[in-house]
């Protein structure tokens, strides 16, 4: 079978791309994302703070610049 002008299924995780973070971020780049702030590197009153948030269904949690918050529940 040929592949060539066909449409295929595959695992985002099986892909091949030299700037992996560009393809998630063209794919899924305004996606909004919700969590759990687990710690701040301060108050979070400062321009530099970032919180560290879990976010359901990820394994790790994400490190977010506090200035990208774009709304607390």
């Amino acid at each position: 079978m040929t592949l060539k002008d066909r449409w295929v299924h595959f695992r985002i995780r099986d892909v091949y791309y030299p700037d992996a973070e560009k393809l998630l971020s063209d794919l899924h780049g305004d996606d909004l994302l919700q969590g759990r702030v687990l710690d701040v590197s301060d108050d979070g009153a400062a321009r530099a703070a970032f919180a560290v948030v879990e976010v359901e269904g990820l394994a790790q949690p994400v490190i977010v610049p506090s200035t990208r918050v774009l709304g607390v529940l």
